[in-house]
Protein backbone atom coordinates (compact mmCIF):
# COMPACT_ATOMS: atom_id res chain seq x y z
CA UNK A 1 0.00 0.00 0.00
CA UNK A 2 1.36 3.40 -0.98
CA UNK A 3 0.20 6.99 -0.69
CA UNK A 4 -1.15 8.38 -3.97
CA UNK A 5 -2.48 11.80 -2.98
CA UNK A 6 -3.13 14.18 -0.08
CA UNK A 7 -5.91 16.75 -0.24
CA UNK A 8 -7.39 19.32 2.11
CA UNK A 9 -10.63 21.15 2.82
CA UNK A 10 -11.25 24.15 5.07
CA UNK A 11 -14.63 24.27 6.81
CA UNK A 12 -15.79 27.71 7.96
CA UNK A 13 -17.07 27.43 11.53
CA UNK A 14 -16.20 29.18 14.80
CA UNK A 15 -12.63 28.42 13.70
CA UNK A 16 -11.45 27.34 10.22
CA UNK A 17 -11.31 23.55 10.45
CA UNK A 18 -8.39 22.20 8.36
CA UNK A 19 -9.42 18.71 7.23
CA UNK A 20 -6.97 16.35 5.53
CA UNK A 21 -7.44 13.19 3.48
CA UNK A 22 -4.61 10.79 2.61
CA UNK A 23 -5.39 8.58 -0.41
CA UNK A 24 -3.78 5.22 -1.24
CA UNK A 25 -3.57 2.75 -4.12
CA UNK A 26 -5.58 0.26 -2.03
CA UNK A 27 -8.63 2.52 -2.06
CA UNK A 28 -8.39 3.23 1.69
CA UNK A 29 -8.49 6.90 2.67
CA UNK A 30 -7.23 8.33 5.96
CA UNK A 31 -8.96 11.31 7.57
CA UNK A 32 -7.31 13.86 9.83
CA UNK A 33 -7.51 17.44 11.05
CA UNK A 34 -4.85 20.05 11.72
CA UNK A 35 -5.15 23.03 14.05
CA UNK A 36 -6.62 26.16 12.51
CA UNK A 37 -4.51 29.00 11.19
CA UNK A 38 -3.26 30.59 7.98
CA UNK A 39 -0.83 28.57 5.90
CA UNK A 40 -1.60 25.12 7.28
CA UNK A 41 -2.97 23.74 4.02
CA UNK A 42 -0.03 25.31 2.16
CA UNK A 43 2.37 23.27 4.29
CA UNK A 44 0.35 20.11 3.60
CA UNK A 45 0.59 20.83 -0.13
CA UNK A 46 4.33 21.43 0.20
CA UNK A 47 4.81 18.06 1.91
CA UNK A 48 2.62 16.07 -0.47
CA UNK A 49 5.25 15.35 -3.17
CA UNK A 50 7.61 13.96 -0.50
CA UNK A 51 4.92 11.60 0.84
CA UNK A 52 3.36 10.29 -2.38
CA UNK A 53 4.75 6.80 -3.02
CA UNK A 54 5.55 6.21 0.65
CA UNK A 55 4.16 3.40 2.79
CA UNK A 56 1.49 4.97 5.07
CA UNK A 57 1.97 2.20 7.63
CA UNK A 58 5.32 3.69 8.66
CA UNK A 59 3.73 6.55 10.58
CA UNK A 60 6.53 7.47 12.96
CA UNK A 61 9.16 7.37 10.22
CA UNK A 62 7.04 9.63 8.02
CA UNK A 63 6.45 12.01 10.95
CA UNK A 64 10.21 12.20 11.49
CA UNK A 65 10.79 12.69 7.78
CA UNK A 66 8.28 15.54 7.62
CA UNK A 67 9.84 17.28 10.62
CA UNK A 68 13.29 17.02 9.01
CA UNK A 69 12.07 18.15 5.60
CA UNK A 70 10.54 21.27 7.13
CA UNK A 71 13.44 22.11 9.43
CA UNK A 72 14.50 24.93 7.12
CA UNK A 73 11.14 26.78 7.14
CA UNK A 74 10.86 25.90 10.84
CA UNK A 75 9.56 22.67 12.33
CA UNK A 76 9.83 23.22 16.06
CA UNK A 77 6.55 25.13 16.36
CA UNK A 78 3.71 26.89 14.60
CA UNK A 79 1.92 26.19 11.34
CA UNK A 80 4.43 23.57 10.20
CA UNK A 81 3.95 21.35 13.24
CA UNK A 82 0.16 21.80 13.05
CA UNK A 83 0.13 20.62 9.43
CA UNK A 84 2.33 17.62 10.24
CA UNK A 85 0.03 16.80 13.18
CA UNK A 86 -2.99 16.68 10.87
CA UNK A 87 -1.22 14.44 8.36
CA UNK A 88 -0.11 12.10 11.15
CA UNK A 89 -3.70 11.79 12.39
CA UNK A 90 -4.85 10.88 8.87
CA UNK A 91 -2.07 8.29 8.60
CA UNK A 92 -3.07 6.66 11.88
CA UNK A 93 -6.71 6.58 10.76
CA UNK A 94 -5.52 4.87 7.58
CA UNK A 95 -3.41 2.32 9.47
CA UNK A 96 -6.31 1.56 11.80
CA UNK A 97 -8.61 0.96 8.84
CA UNK A 98 -6.04 -1.30 7.16
CA UNK A 99 -5.53 -3.33 10.33
CA UNK A 100 -9.24 -3.21 11.19
CA UNK A 101 -8.56 -1.79 14.66
CA UNK A 102 -9.33 1.48 16.45
CA UNK A 103 -6.60 4.11 16.59
CA UNK A 104 -6.37 3.88 20.39
CA UNK A 105 -5.09 0.30 19.98
CA UNK A 106 -2.20 1.69 17.93
CA UNK A 107 -1.33 3.91 20.90
CA UNK A 108 -1.03 1.06 23.40
CA UNK A 109 -4.69 0.41 24.07
CA UNK A 110 -7.25 2.31 26.12
CA UNK A 111 -7.57 3.04 29.82
CA UNK A 112 -11.19 4.16 29.38
CA UNK A 113 -14.09 4.02 26.89
CA UNK A 114 -15.72 7.30 27.89
CA UNK A 115 -13.82 10.55 27.52
CA UNK A 116 -14.82 13.30 29.91
CA UNK A 117 -15.51 16.61 28.17
CA UNK A 118 -15.46 20.17 29.46
CA UNK A 119 -17.47 22.82 27.65
CA UNK A 120 -15.80 26.10 26.76
CA UNK A 121 -18.71 28.43 27.43
CA UNK A 122 -17.54 31.92 26.67
CA UNK A 123 -19.92 34.04 24.60
CA UNK A 124 -19.89 37.65 23.42
CA UNK A 125 -23.24 38.21 25.16
CA UNK A 126 -21.72 37.81 28.65
CA UNK A 127 -21.92 41.38 29.89
CA UNK A 128 -23.45 41.18 33.37
CA UNK A 129 -23.69 38.72 36.24
CA UNK A 130 -27.16 37.50 35.25
CA UNK A 131 -25.89 36.59 31.77
CA UNK A 132 -22.94 34.66 33.21
CA UNK A 133 -25.21 32.74 35.56
CA UNK A 134 -27.72 31.97 32.83
CA UNK A 135 -25.00 30.68 30.51
CA UNK A 136 -23.53 28.50 33.26
CA UNK A 137 -26.92 26.95 33.99
CA UNK A 138 -27.59 26.31 30.29
CA UNK A 139 -24.32 24.41 29.96
CA UNK A 140 -24.94 22.42 33.12
CA UNK A 141 -28.39 21.46 31.81
CA UNK A 142 -26.70 20.02 28.73
CA UNK A 143 -25.04 17.48 31.00
CA UNK A 144 -21.54 18.92 31.44
CA UNK A 145 -19.95 18.69 34.88
CA UNK A 146 -16.91 20.72 33.83
CA UNK A 147 -17.20 24.22 32.35
CA UNK A 148 -14.72 26.90 31.27
CA UNK A 149 -15.13 30.66 30.91
CA UNK A 150 -12.77 33.36 29.67
CA UNK A 151 -11.68 35.54 32.57
CA UNK A 152 -9.51 38.08 30.76
CA UNK A 153 -12.45 39.62 28.86
CA UNK A 154 -14.24 40.72 32.04
CA UNK A 155 -14.48 44.48 32.49
CA UNK A 156 -11.78 45.73 30.10
CA UNK A 157 -12.82 49.23 31.11
CA UNK A 158 -11.26 48.57 34.51
CA UNK A 159 -7.83 48.09 32.95
CA UNK A 160 -5.58 51.15 32.90
CA UNK A 161 -3.38 49.84 30.08
CA UNK A 162 -4.13 47.06 27.61
CA UNK A 163 -0.46 46.30 26.91
CA UNK A 164 1.45 46.20 30.20
CA UNK A 165 -0.05 42.95 31.60
CA UNK A 166 -1.24 44.55 34.83
CA UNK A 167 -4.45 44.02 36.78
CA UNK A 168 -6.05 46.72 38.89
CA UNK A 169 -7.62 45.95 42.25
CA UNK A 170 -11.00 46.89 40.79
CA UNK A 171 -10.56 44.41 37.95
CA UNK A 172 -9.66 41.59 40.33
CA UNK A 173 -12.66 42.40 42.54
CA UNK A 174 -14.93 42.35 39.49
CA UNK A 175 -13.55 38.98 38.39
CA UNK A 176 -14.03 37.53 41.86
CA UNK A 177 -17.58 38.88 41.97
CA UNK A 178 -18.53 37.14 38.72
CA UNK A 179 -16.79 33.88 39.60
CA UNK A 180 -18.56 33.84 42.97
CA UNK A 181 -21.93 34.32 41.22
CA UNK A 182 -21.22 31.52 38.73
CA UNK A 183 -20.06 29.17 41.49
CA UNK A 184 -23.26 29.89 43.46
CA UNK A 185 -25.54 28.74 40.63
CA UNK A 186 -23.38 25.79 39.59
CA UNK A 187 -22.96 24.43 43.09
CA UNK A 188 -19.81 22.78 44.45
CA UNK A 189 -19.77 19.68 42.24
CA UNK A 190 -19.60 21.21 38.75
CA UNK A 191 -15.94 21.93 38.09
CA UNK A 192 -15.10 25.42 36.87
CA UNK A 193 -12.04 26.44 34.84
CA UNK A 194 -11.06 29.99 33.92
CA UNK A 195 -8.90 31.13 31.00
CA UNK A 196 -6.60 34.19 31.11
CA UNK A 197 -5.07 33.87 27.60
CA UNK A 198 -1.50 34.69 28.71
CA UNK A 199 -2.53 38.19 29.81
CA UNK A 200 -0.77 39.04 33.09
CA UNK A 201 2.57 39.62 34.77
CA UNK A 202 3.81 37.36 37.57
CA UNK A 203 2.74 39.58 40.46
CA UNK A 204 -0.79 40.18 39.25
CA UNK A 205 -1.25 36.59 38.12
CA UNK A 206 -0.39 35.51 41.67
CA UNK A 207 -2.77 38.07 43.18
CA UNK A 208 -5.56 36.85 40.90
CA UNK A 209 -4.89 33.15 41.55
CA UNK A 210 -4.86 33.70 45.30
CA UNK A 211 -8.09 35.73 45.15
CA UNK A 212 -9.75 32.79 43.38
CA UNK A 213 -8.62 30.13 45.85
CA UNK A 214 -11.95 30.04 47.78
CA UNK A 215 -13.75 28.77 44.66
CA UNK A 216 -11.73 25.53 44.27
CA UNK A 217 -11.28 25.89 40.52
CA UNK A 218 -10.57 23.01 38.18
CA UNK A 219 -7.79 25.30 36.98
CA UNK A 220 -6.68 28.84 36.11
CA UNK A 221 -5.42 28.69 32.53
CA UNK A 222 -2.49 30.58 31.01
CA UNK A 223 -2.17 33.40 33.54
CA UNK A 224 1.24 34.49 32.14
CA UNK A 225 2.71 34.35 28.61
CA UNK A 226 3.62 30.84 27.43
CA UNK A 227 7.26 31.23 26.52
CA UNK A 228 8.66 31.55 30.06
CA UNK A 229 8.39 28.37 32.13
CA UNK A 230 10.20 29.97 35.08
CA UNK A 231 7.59 32.73 35.31
CA UNK A 232 4.73 30.25 35.22
CA UNK A 233 6.49 28.20 37.91
CA UNK A 234 6.55 31.22 40.21
CA UNK A 235 2.78 31.57 39.85
CA UNK A 236 2.25 27.85 40.42
CA UNK A 237 4.36 27.88 43.59
CA UNK A 238 2.47 30.82 45.09
CA UNK A 239 -1.09 29.52 44.97
CA UNK A 240 -3.27 26.52 45.70
CA UNK A 241 -5.34 27.33 42.59
CA UNK A 242 -4.28 24.74 39.97
CA UNK A 243 -2.39 26.35 37.08
CA UNK A 244 -2.94 24.87 33.62
CA UNK A 245 -1.06 25.69 30.40
CA UNK A 246 0.29 24.20 27.19
CA UNK A 247 -1.86 24.97 24.15
CA UNK A 248 0.89 27.21 22.70
CA UNK A 249 3.69 24.67 23.09
CA UNK A 250 4.87 22.14 20.52
CA UNK A 251 6.38 18.65 20.74
CA UNK A 252 7.92 17.04 23.81
CA UNK A 253 10.90 19.40 23.48
CA UNK A 254 8.66 22.42 23.85
CA UNK A 255 7.00 20.93 26.94
CA UNK A 256 10.19 19.72 28.62
CA UNK A 257 11.18 23.02 30.32
CA UNK A 258 7.62 23.57 31.57
CA UNK A 259 7.44 20.07 33.04
CA UNK A 260 10.93 19.93 34.50
CA UNK A 261 10.71 23.38 36.09
CA UNK A 262 7.33 22.66 37.68
CA UNK A 263 5.64 25.36 35.63
CA UNK A 264 2.09 24.09 36.08
CA UNK A 265 -0.16 21.67 37.92
CA UNK A 266 -1.83 20.46 34.68
CA UNK A 267 -0.51 20.37 31.10
CA UNK A 268 -2.93 21.09 28.27
CA UNK A 269 -1.50 20.33 24.81
CA UNK A 270 -3.59 20.85 21.70
CA UNK A 271 -3.26 17.44 20.07
CA UNK A 272 -3.80 18.35 16.38
CA UNK A 273 -1.35 21.21 16.90
CA UNK A 274 1.50 20.06 19.15
CA UNK A 275 2.72 17.15 17.01
CA UNK A 276 -0.16 14.71 16.67
CA UNK A 277 -1.32 11.61 18.49
CA UNK A 278 1.96 9.77 19.05
CA UNK A 279 3.74 12.95 20.14
CA UNK A 280 0.92 13.83 22.56
CA UNK A 281 1.32 10.40 24.14
CA UNK A 282 5.04 11.09 24.54
CA UNK A 283 4.30 14.47 26.14
CA UNK A 284 1.85 12.83 28.55
CA UNK A 285 4.39 10.16 29.49
CA UNK A 286 7.03 12.82 30.15
CA UNK A 287 4.62 14.75 32.39
CA UNK A 288 3.64 11.54 34.17
CA UNK A 289 7.18 11.22 35.51
CA UNK A 290 6.35 14.34 37.54
CA UNK A 291 2.76 13.21 38.28
CA UNK A 292 1.28 16.05 36.20
CA UNK A 293 -2.19 15.33 34.78
CA UNK A 294 -2.97 15.71 31.08
CA UNK A 295 -5.90 17.80 29.83
CA UNK A 296 -6.40 18.49 26.12
CA UNK A 297 -7.10 21.85 24.50
CA UNK A 298 -9.42 21.42 21.52
CA UNK A 299 -11.25 23.74 19.09
CA UNK A 300 -11.72 21.18 16.32
CA UNK A 301 -14.51 19.70 14.28
CA UNK A 302 -15.72 16.20 15.23
CA UNK A 303 -12.73 14.79 13.31
CA UNK A 304 -10.05 16.41 15.46
CA UNK A 305 -12.15 15.98 18.57
CA UNK A 306 -12.53 12.22 18.08
CA UNK A 307 -8.85 11.93 17.15
CA UNK A 308 -7.96 13.70 20.39
CA UNK A 309 -10.31 11.39 22.28
CA UNK A 310 -8.44 8.35 20.97
CA UNK A 311 -5.15 9.50 22.47
CA UNK A 312 -6.90 10.68 25.65
CA UNK A 313 -8.24 7.14 26.02
CA UNK A 314 -4.68 5.81 25.81
CA UNK A 315 -3.16 8.27 28.33
CA UNK A 316 -3.11 7.07 31.92
CA UNK A 317 -3.12 10.57 33.45
CA UNK A 318 -5.91 12.01 31.27
CA UNK A 319 -8.15 14.49 33.04
CA UNK A 320 -10.57 16.13 30.58
CA UNK A 321 -10.90 17.14 26.89
CA UNK A 322 -12.21 20.50 25.66
CA UNK A 323 -15.32 21.03 23.50
CA UNK A 324 -15.42 24.47 21.90
CA UNK A 325 -18.39 24.29 19.52
CA UNK A 326 -21.58 24.07 21.56
CA UNK A 327 -22.96 27.06 19.64
CA UNK A 328 -22.40 25.42 16.22
CA UNK A 329 -25.73 23.64 15.64
CA UNK A 330 -24.39 21.52 12.76
CA UNK A 331 -21.22 20.35 14.56
CA UNK A 332 -22.41 16.75 14.94
CA UNK A 333 -23.63 16.66 11.33
CA UNK A 334 -20.08 17.16 10.01
CA UNK A 335 -19.60 13.41 10.36
CA UNK A 336 -22.00 10.71 9.20
CA UNK A 337 -23.79 9.27 12.21
CA UNK A 338 -26.91 7.22 12.83
CA UNK A 339 -26.88 7.27 16.63
CA UNK A 340 -26.73 9.71 19.54
CA UNK A 341 -24.68 12.90 19.40
CA UNK A 342 -20.95 12.38 19.75
CA UNK A 343 -20.98 14.14 23.12
CA UNK A 344 -23.75 13.10 25.49
CA UNK A 345 -24.08 14.04 29.17
CA UNK A 346 -20.59 15.47 29.19
CA UNK A 347 -18.83 12.41 27.75
CA UNK A 348 -17.66 11.18 24.35
CA UNK A 349 -17.84 7.40 24.02
CA UNK A 350 -15.40 5.89 21.57
CA UNK A 351 -16.56 3.17 19.22
CA UNK A 352 -14.62 0.04 18.32
CA UNK A 353 -14.79 0.88 14.60
CA UNK A 354 -11.49 0.76 12.70
CA UNK A 355 -9.40 3.90 12.54
CA UNK A 356 -10.93 6.99 14.09
CA UNK A 357 -14.39 5.51 13.59
CA UNK A 358 -15.81 8.59 11.85
CA UNK A 359 -16.26 9.65 8.23
CA UNK A 360 -17.26 13.03 6.85
CA UNK A 361 -20.78 13.89 5.82
CA UNK A 362 -19.70 15.41 2.52
CA UNK A 363 -23.07 17.02 1.85
CA UNK A 364 -22.97 19.00 5.09
CA UNK A 365 -19.29 19.86 4.77
CA UNK A 366 -19.74 21.25 1.27
CA UNK A 367 -22.39 23.61 2.61
CA UNK A 368 -19.83 25.16 4.96
CA UNK A 369 -16.69 25.21 2.84
CA UNK A 370 -14.46 28.24 3.31
CA UNK A 371 -15.25 30.66 0.45
CA UNK A 372 -12.65 30.62 -2.30
CA UNK A 373 -11.27 27.18 -1.39
CA UNK A 374 -11.67 23.69 -2.83
CA UNK A 375 -13.27 20.71 -1.14
CA UNK A 376 -10.58 18.04 -1.37
CA UNK A 377 -9.61 19.28 -4.81
CA UNK A 378 -13.15 19.81 -6.08
CA UNK A 379 -14.88 23.11 -6.71
CA UNK A 380 -18.08 23.61 -4.71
Amino acid sequence: MTITDIRTAIIAANFPWNLIRVYTDSGLVGLGEAYWGPGVTDVVEKLKPRLVGEDPMEVDRLWTRMMRLMSGPGSIAGTTVAAISGIEIALLDLVGKHLKTPVYQLLGGKFRNRIRIYADSHAETLRDIDAWQERALQVRERGFDAIKFDLDTIAPELQLDSYNRTLTNRAIRRMVEIVRAVREVLGPDVELALDCHWSYNITDAIRLAQALEPFYLLWLEDPTPPENAEAMAQVRAATSTPICTGENLYTRHGFRPLIEKGGCHIIQPDIPRCGGLLESKRIADLADIYYIPFAAHNVCSPVGTVASAHVCAAIRTFLVLEFHAQDIPWWDAVVAREHDPLIKDGYLTLSDEPGLGVELNDEVCRQHIQPGTLYFGEAV
